[in-house]
């Protein structure tokens, strides 16, 4: 599989949506992740990423434009013990309970589908990183239709056991803009990884379609210590 450059990638693509990407720094001393959201109608673009104790949840900048919160508000980014969990909607919250009582990531993903939002019918992209000991993995999944066709769910897992540094992986959830929008296809991206948080931050969003670009999330964690640092960039202000 050949190697992307994120940035180059992102600036391409005018609409892929919301966004995944997990990998391990150039200096593979950290465990990286980004999650970033975009929007083309009203209630889409107006959110924010706001810090929780465990991660991220997404708010409604102006609340009294919000006309359809249940697939737009939820927490992308939740922690559980040694393992971040990076969704793109409240799977989150399935992976963190399931995992909780001792079923994998895959397992967990199994009681979920596609949204419900026909006729785009929008992948569930998932990430999971396990950090500790000094050790790191991760895994990301992708819960699509087949093709556009409500009837036939599509579940693929990738699991990346030992990440080499200064790369990583990239799922989105449209190949592009369009009416409906058509799902993401084939293996997450691989993509290189910088060792600097606030250079990725800003090469991310920077590439972002300045239009339709919402929110971005990042964080690095120490794979040693385990300390994580994270960044929000939040288009409008709530």
């Amino acid at each position: 599989m050949k190697t992307l450059d994120i940035y180059e990638e992102l600036k391409g693509n005018a609409y892929p949506g919301r966004g995944i990407v997990i990998g391990k720094s150039a200096d593979g001393k950290n465990a990286v992740t980004a999650y970033f959201i975009m929007g083309r109608s009203v209630n889409s673009r107006n959110r924010v990423f706001t810090e929780t104790a465990d991660g991220i949840k997404t708010e409604a900048a102006d609340p009294s434009k919000l006309s359809d919160p249940h697939l737009i508000i939820y927490s992308p980014v939740r922690v559980l013990g040694n393992k971040t969990i990076v969704t793109n909607g409240d799977q989150t919250d399935t992976i963190y309970e399931l995992m909780d009582k001792q079923q994998t990531f895959e397992q967990s993903l199994r009681t979920r589908e596609y949204e419900d939002d026909a006729p785009n019918y929008t992948p569930r992209i998932s990430g999971i990183m396990h950090v500790g000991d000094g050790q790191y993995n991760y895994a990301m999944s992708i819960l699509k239709s087949a093709d556009g066709n409500p009837d036939s769910v599509e579940r693929f897992t990738f699991s990346y056991s030992t990440p080499i540094a200064g790369y990583g992986h990239f799922i989105h959830t449209y190949m592009g803009d369009g009416n409906p929008l058509p799902s993401f296809e084939g293996e997450p991206k691989k993509i290189t990884i910088p060792n600097d948080i606030d250079e990725f931050t800003n090469g991310l969003w920077n590439a972002l379609n300045e239009d339709n670009k919402v929110s971005l999330f990042v964080r690095f964690i120490d794979i040693e210590t385990g300390k994580a640092v994270s960044k929000i960039v939040n288009k409008y202000t709530k």
